[in-house]
């Protein structure tokens, strides 16, 4: 087998440790829906208990809004703080401080029922939210500066299977008949303090990313024992020379600053490009199924609707293993583009589905199998594809700022969406999920035509590609210029 793109244990076992921190965001993501009516009452029960009258409709919804959203606005803020921790403190060493955060979130919502405080729950969401919003960083750059380029795409994928993963682990873990009841929820919520744990005993025998020891600590012997193991051979100089090549070409640069991202004309297409393909993961409309899947099968006649959504779930999950498979033969760019299409046309369908409904009550089944659709073609390529592909696009110097802007964008998408989407779907009714396939189409006509391949290309391949950008078209084959994916100036 060639040793680029051998899977070893030592390989394995830095991406599943790294991983359990994705598991963790998918988890607090999904794990606040289920258990809503119980939180209510404990709401209620604690606010009579302190003032001896119960609580108001408005104040309840505020609160419970706030317990939602606040696990967003702590993600802006910790996407957007990556940068602070992985050069100072390294990649590894970075995931493995941030579980302070999540045994702190654990204690003040496992304990906040006991304590008869909502508040201490509201903290613990805006806690955890920090740590999955340090976690959107870490765990993507960490994976893709440790797997070989063969593997890139597939390991990359490894982040938003976790992800999935998370999300199904809570929606079960969430049914009234295991942990989503009045006696359970707290445990339902400190629960994350195992995959913590677990992380934390993991990640020390997990190596330190080489390209940080080799390129931003100059520690070349440190670098090279790690690529031995994490390889599986003795001969890992094509390795080292690619990271001495970008190392090189880094020392030329000065160092970049988030607003240096912007102004230079290197930077400006990637960084664009990194931007638009977080808004086409989550302004797809996805959040607003996963949000409101349960009232969108209940509308649609389903008896059970929790179970309908788990099911969405499962086909969640089973698409992002298929993502994991085929990225490196099809391609991100092309995957990106055929998740985009296809949820577009499902799209389509639920809207006419939903619209119909009152008059052919059959359409309940196709509504159903558009949203179970809609959720397949997300995860062939608008889920896992932006994670991974911002460290594609960037050399080593960028790429910790490249992540934080693209971290905040991913996060303030997601809670416009969270915030609005109820008030959206209240205007528009059954005919919502035009404006996201009206969105789809724009995502795809810019990936289209802006959005490079980045398959089998190594880091300093891609970015001299940007480099290079408009000076050297004129003298490109076609060939080239189509692996570029128009490298024209935006």
């Amino acid at each position: 087998m060639d040793t680029g793109s051998k899977m070893t244990a030592r390989l394995m076992l830095a991406v599943g440790g790294a991983v359990l921190g994705s598991l963790q965001f998918g988890y607090n993501t999904g794990v606040i829906n289920a258990p809503q009516k119980v939180i209510e009452d404990f709401y209620n029960r604690t606010w009579l208990y302190r003032y001896e009258e119960p609580i108001s409709p408005a104040t309840l919804t505020t609160l419970w809004s706030l317990s939602v959203a606040i696990f967003s606005v702590g993600g802006m803020i910790g996407s957007f703080s990556v940068g602070l921790f992985v050069n100072r403190f390294g990649r590894r060493n970075s995931m493995l401080m941030s579980n302070v955060l999540a045994f702190l979130s654990a204690i003040l919502m496992g304990f906040s029922k006991m304590a008869l405080s909502f508040e201490m729950l509201i903290l613990g969401r805006f806690i955890i939210g920090l740590y999955s919003g340090l976690t959107t960083g870490f765990v993507p750059m960490y994976v893709g500066e440790v797997s070989p380029t063969a593997l890139r795409g597939a390991l990359g994928t490894f982040h938003q299977l976790g992800i999935v993963l998370g999300i199904l682990i809570a929606q079960v873990f969430g049914l009234d008949l295991i942990m989503g009841n009045d006696s359970l929820w707290p445990l339902l919520l400190g629960f994350i303090f195992v995959p913590a744990l677990l992380q934390c005993v993991i990640l020390p025998f997990a190596p330190e990313s080489p390209r940080f020891l080799l390129i931003n600590r100059n520690e070349e012997n440190k670098a090279k024992s790690v690529l031995k193991k994490l390889r599986g051979t003795t001969d890992v100089s094509s390795d080292l020379q690619e990271m001495k090549e970008e190392s090189r070409q880094m020392m030329r640069e000065k160092k970049v600053t988030i607003m240096e991202l912007f102004r230079s004309p290197m930077y400006r297409q990637p960084i664009l490009i990194a931007i638009i393909l977080q808004l086409s993961q989550q302004l797809s409309g996805i959040n607003a199924v996963f949000y409101y899947s349960t009232s969108i099968f209940e509308k649609s006649g389903v008896e059970q609707p929790v179970y309908a959504t788990i099911g969405s779930g499962v086909v969640n999950t089973a698409f992002t293993v298929v993502s994991l498979f085929v990225v490196e033969r099809a391609g991100r760019r092309t995957l990106h583009l055929i998740g985009l299409a296809g949820m577009a046309g499902c799209a389509v369908l639920m809207t006419i589905a939903l619209a119909l409904l009152d008059q052919m009550p059959w359409m309940s089944y196709l509504s159903i199998v558009a949203i179970f659709g809609f959720v397949a073609f997300f995860e062939i390529g608008p889920g896992p594809i932006p994670w991974f592909i911002v460290a594609e696009l960037f050399s080593q110097g960028p790429r910790p700022a490249a992540f934080a802007v693209a971290g905040l964008s991913n996060w303030t998408s997601n809670f416009i969406v969270g915030m609005g989407f109820q008030y959206i779907a209240q205007l528009c009714g059954s005919y919502v999920f035009i404006i996201f396939t009206v969105l789809l189409i724009v995502f795809f006509i810019f990936t289209y035509f802006k959005v490079p391949e980045t398959k089998g290309r190594t880091f300093d391949e891609i970015a001299s590609g940007f480099r290079q950008g408009g000076a050297n078209q004129s003298d490109k084959t076609p060939d080239e210029f189509h692996s570029l994916g128009a490298d024209s100036q935006v």
